[in-house]
């Protein structure tokens, strides 16, 4: 069985991985730094004011993966009908450091710095270089560690006050739409989900992760009043499905009803894979909550 999960992942991996990537119409800078970039896509049908998803990429807040791998997925969302914001952000070293055997996962603060900065930078950005996007049906979406920062993204305003990214009201959003998130830190570094890959984005480990956890962790950050559903394969064996199913309880236990939708068979790259049934279901859950 373990033979067969390993060449499913692989298989679904390198489908997955084997499009070309797909050039944006514009690309607009939110910050001087080369990351701080946002790509934009014009829906393909040409629909007006037609509703804005913000795409965050996956890739374990590591510098190797970047907005170009979840390109095919939002040239997929244009062709929906959908106006999309691929968002680019800083991420780890790529020299190894903190422990770790190979790249660190993510950047404190400037992670959270760059995805609480190019989302207010949006509505502005928005207005200039994608005048078919309704900024009033945004939802965000977000893969694997773009899962957690889109539900991060939704839950500023319930951060602690003192948080350099809090925001006093909620933000004007639809809905989110994690996919394959890493939606509890605390569970998924227990897990030793992607290497340890949560610690590494809070710093380190042990007080200092704990210290953190309260700024960065979704499933701390309960309830957001934000419409979210979850969208996870059974058979993810990158980020299991306990993962969100401890964010799922998480938001029960404070009050909120969180969404999530199971797909047997399913691992974990199918979710953004163009030519996977998973991704026109994502699509779904999209458009449920932006129409």
């Amino acid at each position: 069985m373990a033979d067969e999960a390993t060449a499913r992942d692989a298989a679904e991996e390198a489908s997955a991985f084997s499009h070309p990537a797909v050039p944006p119409d514009v690309t607009a800078a939110y910050g001087v730094h080369p990351d701080q970039v946002v790509d934009f896509y014009a829906p393909r049908d040409e629909v007006r004011a037609a509703p804005l998803v913000v795409v965050l990429h996956g890739g374990a807040w590591r510098a190797p993966y970047d907005r170009r791998h979840v390109s095919p997925f939002a040239g997929f969302l244009a062709r929906r009908g959908f106006a999309v914001a691929n968002v680019e952000y800083r991420r780890g070293s790529p020299l190894p450091h903190q422990g770790a055997d190979g790249p660190v996962a993510g950047r404190w603060p400037e992670t959270f710095d760059d995805v609480a900065a190019a989302l207010d930078a949006l509505p502005a950005l928005v207005a200039r270089h994608l005048p078919a996007a309704d900024p009033r049906r945004t939802v965000i979406t977000g893969h694997s560690a773009g899962g957690h920062l889109a539900l991060w993204a939704a839950a500023r305003h319930v951060l602690p006050a003192d948080a350099p990214w809090y925001t006093p009201a909620p933000p004007a959003l639809r809905g989110v739409v994690a996919l394959a998130p890493l939606a509890d830190l605390a569970l998924a570094q227990k897990l030793g989900v992607c290497g340890g890959a949560s610690a590494q984005l809070l710093g380190g480990e042990g007080e200092l992760f704990e210290a953190r956890r309260p700024f960065a962790d979704p499933a701390a950050l309960l309830p957001t009043g934000i419409a979210t559903t979850l969208v996870q394969g059974r058979a993810d064996t990158t980020v299991p499905h306990a993962v969100a199913e401890a964010y799922a309880d998480a938001a029960a236990r404070a009050g909120e009803v969180v969404g999530v939708t199971y797909l047997a068979g399913v691992g974990h790259f199918p979710l953004i894979d163009p030519a996977a049934d998973a991704c026109a279901v994502v699509a779904e859950e999209i458009a449920q909550l932006a129409w």
